[in-house]
Protein backbone atom coordinates (compact mmCIF):
# COMPACT_ATOMS: atom_id res chain seq x y z
CA UNK A 1 0.00 0.00 0.00
CA UNK A 2 1.51 3.29 -0.60
CA UNK A 3 2.42 5.78 1.20
CA UNK A 4 0.98 9.23 1.79
CA UNK A 5 4.16 10.38 1.15
CA UNK A 6 4.52 8.49 -2.26
CA UNK A 7 1.00 9.46 -2.98
CA UNK A 8 2.09 13.44 -2.56
CA UNK A 9 4.90 12.52 -4.81
CA UNK A 10 3.13 10.69 -7.11
CA UNK A 11 0.89 14.33 -7.47
CA UNK A 12 4.08 16.15 -8.13
CA UNK A 13 5.31 14.12 -11.06
CA UNK A 14 1.74 14.30 -12.68
CA UNK A 15 2.20 18.36 -11.82
CA UNK A 16 5.63 18.42 -13.54
CA UNK A 17 4.10 16.63 -16.41
CA UNK A 18 1.46 19.10 -17.17
CA UNK A 19 3.76 21.81 -16.61
CA UNK A 20 6.47 20.44 -19.60
CA UNK A 21 2.77 20.16 -21.36
CA UNK A 22 2.10 24.09 -21.05
CA UNK A 23 5.53 25.06 -21.56
CA UNK A 24 5.60 23.15 -24.64
CA UNK A 25 2.19 24.65 -26.27
CA UNK A 26 4.42 28.20 -26.27
CA UNK A 27 6.17 26.44 -29.47
CA UNK A 28 2.44 27.41 -31.05
CA UNK A 29 2.60 30.55 -29.94
CA UNK A 30 6.00 31.64 -30.77
CA UNK A 31 5.96 29.85 -33.82
CA UNK A 32 8.64 27.71 -33.57
CA UNK A 33 9.30 23.60 -33.68
CA UNK A 34 11.56 21.61 -31.80
CA UNK A 35 13.36 19.14 -33.67
CA UNK A 36 15.75 16.68 -32.15
CA UNK A 37 17.57 19.61 -30.71
CA UNK A 38 17.24 22.11 -33.33
CA UNK A 39 14.84 25.06 -33.29
CA UNK A 40 12.97 26.09 -35.81
CA UNK A 41 11.45 29.41 -36.47
CA UNK A 42 9.53 30.87 -39.03
CA UNK A 43 11.06 33.16 -41.53
CA UNK A 44 8.35 35.95 -40.80
CA UNK A 45 9.35 35.19 -37.02
CA UNK A 46 13.13 35.49 -37.61
CA UNK A 47 13.06 38.59 -39.16
CA UNK A 48 11.05 40.28 -36.26
CA UNK A 49 13.26 38.98 -33.51
CA UNK A 50 16.46 40.30 -35.77
CA UNK A 51 14.53 43.77 -35.77
CA UNK A 52 14.42 43.52 -31.68
CA UNK A 53 18.18 42.33 -31.19
CA UNK A 54 20.63 45.10 -29.44
CA UNK A 55 23.36 46.32 -31.19
CA UNK A 56 26.68 44.87 -29.51
CA UNK A 57 28.01 48.91 -29.02
CA UNK A 58 24.43 49.86 -27.43
CA UNK A 59 24.35 46.90 -25.21
CA UNK A 60 27.90 48.26 -23.54
CA UNK A 61 27.21 51.35 -24.06
CA UNK A 62 23.47 50.37 -21.29
CA UNK A 63 25.45 48.12 -19.35
CA UNK A 64 25.84 49.54 -15.54
CA UNK A 65 28.72 50.53 -13.48
CA UNK A 66 27.96 47.36 -11.57
CA UNK A 67 27.32 45.03 -14.42
CA UNK A 68 30.77 45.51 -15.67
CA UNK A 69 32.68 45.47 -11.85
CA UNK A 70 31.27 42.06 -11.42
CA UNK A 71 32.02 40.30 -15.12
CA UNK A 72 35.11 39.21 -13.70
CA UNK A 73 33.87 37.42 -10.61
CA UNK A 74 30.96 36.14 -12.92
CA UNK A 75 32.98 34.66 -15.42
CA UNK A 76 35.59 33.35 -12.82
CA UNK A 77 33.59 30.54 -11.47
CA UNK A 78 33.54 28.97 -14.67
CA UNK A 79 36.77 27.36 -13.63
CA UNK A 80 35.48 25.70 -10.47
CA UNK A 81 32.06 24.91 -12.71
CA UNK A 82 34.07 23.27 -15.50
CA UNK A 83 36.56 21.19 -12.73
CA UNK A 84 33.31 19.97 -11.22
CA UNK A 85 31.90 19.17 -14.56
CA UNK A 86 34.77 16.45 -15.27
CA UNK A 87 35.88 15.00 -11.64
CA UNK A 88 31.98 14.36 -11.46
CA UNK A 89 31.38 12.59 -15.04
CA UNK A 90 34.55 10.80 -14.28
CA UNK A 91 33.04 9.50 -10.27
CA UNK A 92 30.09 9.08 -12.42
CA UNK A 93 31.25 6.65 -15.00
CA UNK A 94 33.97 4.57 -12.76
CA UNK A 95 31.75 4.31 -9.88
CA UNK A 96 28.69 3.90 -11.10
CA UNK A 97 28.70 1.11 -13.14
CA UNK A 98 30.98 -0.59 -9.96
CA UNK A 99 27.59 -0.04 -7.94
CA UNK A 100 24.92 -0.81 -10.43
CA UNK A 101 23.52 2.86 -10.86
CA UNK A 102 22.38 4.20 -13.59
CA UNK A 103 24.19 6.99 -15.30
CA UNK A 104 22.88 10.32 -15.56
CA UNK A 105 23.10 11.66 -18.93
CA UNK A 106 24.80 15.04 -19.03
CA UNK A 107 22.33 16.03 -22.43
CA UNK A 108 19.55 15.38 -20.51
CA UNK A 109 20.24 18.39 -17.94
CA UNK A 110 22.52 20.60 -20.04
CA UNK A 111 21.10 22.27 -22.87
CA UNK A 112 22.25 24.95 -25.07
CA UNK A 113 19.61 26.49 -26.85
CA UNK A 114 19.71 30.22 -26.74
CA UNK A 115 22.14 30.49 -29.85
CA UNK A 116 18.39 30.21 -31.90
CA UNK A 117 17.54 33.10 -30.09
CA UNK A 118 17.86 36.01 -33.16
CA UNK A 119 16.72 38.71 -30.77
CA UNK A 120 19.93 38.11 -28.54
CA UNK A 121 23.23 39.62 -29.49
CA UNK A 122 26.03 37.93 -29.60
CA UNK A 123 27.19 38.69 -26.02
CA UNK A 124 24.13 37.92 -25.01
CA UNK A 125 23.84 34.40 -26.47
CA UNK A 126 27.08 33.82 -24.87
CA UNK A 127 26.08 35.06 -21.17
CA UNK A 128 22.58 32.84 -21.43
CA UNK A 129 25.21 29.70 -22.74
CA UNK A 130 27.25 30.22 -19.38
CA UNK A 131 23.77 30.44 -17.01
CA UNK A 132 22.97 27.52 -18.96
CA UNK A 133 25.72 25.77 -18.48
CA UNK A 134 25.97 26.62 -14.89
CA UNK A 135 22.66 25.99 -14.16
CA UNK A 136 22.36 22.53 -16.10
CA UNK A 137 25.37 21.40 -14.23
CA UNK A 138 24.15 22.15 -10.64
CA UNK A 139 21.39 19.70 -12.00
CA UNK A 140 23.09 17.34 -13.12
CA UNK A 141 25.52 16.81 -10.22
CA UNK A 142 22.19 17.06 -8.13
CA UNK A 143 21.05 13.79 -9.71
CA UNK A 144 24.21 12.34 -9.44
CA UNK A 145 24.67 12.99 -5.87
CA UNK A 146 21.14 11.66 -5.42
CA UNK A 147 21.74 8.29 -6.48
CA UNK A 148 24.97 7.86 -4.57
CA UNK A 149 23.03 8.59 -1.89
CA UNK A 150 20.06 6.30 -2.19
CA UNK A 151 23.27 3.30 -2.89
CA UNK A 152 25.17 4.98 0.33
CA UNK A 153 22.71 6.62 2.78
CA UNK A 154 18.83 6.52 1.80
CA UNK A 155 18.08 8.17 4.63
CA UNK A 156 14.86 11.17 5.23
CA UNK A 157 16.17 13.58 7.38
CA UNK A 158 14.73 15.12 10.30
CA UNK A 159 14.43 18.26 10.14
CA UNK A 160 12.59 20.29 6.84
CA UNK A 161 14.61 20.34 3.63
CA UNK A 162 14.09 22.85 1.25
CA UNK A 163 14.08 20.97 -1.77
CA UNK A 164 13.67 17.43 -2.48
CA UNK A 165 15.43 15.17 -5.35
CA UNK A 166 14.41 12.72 -7.48
CA UNK A 167 15.40 9.89 -4.97
CA UNK A 168 14.19 11.42 -1.86
CA UNK A 169 10.67 9.31 -1.80
CA UNK A 170 12.44 5.86 -1.47
CA UNK A 171 14.82 6.73 1.24
CA UNK A 172 13.62 5.41 5.24
CA UNK A 173 12.00 7.59 7.30
CA UNK A 174 14.69 9.04 10.09
CA UNK A 175 14.80 7.13 13.06
CA UNK A 176 13.44 3.98 11.30
CA UNK A 177 16.25 1.37 12.02
CA UNK A 178 14.43 -1.65 11.66
CA UNK A 179 13.02 -0.73 8.21
CA UNK A 180 17.02 0.72 7.55
CA UNK A 181 18.71 -2.83 8.09
CA UNK A 182 15.41 -5.14 6.74
CA UNK A 183 15.52 -2.44 3.34
CA UNK A 184 18.95 -1.46 2.13
CA UNK A 185 19.89 -3.75 0.19
CA UNK A 186 16.34 -3.48 -1.68
CA UNK A 187 16.77 0.14 -1.82
CA UNK A 188 20.25 0.34 -2.86
CA UNK A 189 19.08 -1.42 -6.20
CA UNK A 190 15.81 0.21 -6.55
CA UNK A 191 16.42 2.31 -9.68
CA UNK A 192 13.52 0.25 -11.85
CA UNK A 193 11.99 3.62 -12.39
CA UNK A 194 14.87 5.13 -14.35
CA UNK A 195 14.62 2.23 -16.96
Amino acid sequence: MPSQLDIIMDKIKVLENELIEELQKQQQEFFYILDKKRIYFEDSTIIQHKEQAKKILKYFADASLKNIISLPFIWLCIVPLILMDMSISLYQYTCFPLYNIPKVNRQDYIIFDHQYLNYLNFIEKINCAYCSYANGLIAYVGEIAARTEQFWCPIKHAGRIKNLHSRYQKFIDYGDAKTYQAELSNIRHNFKDLE
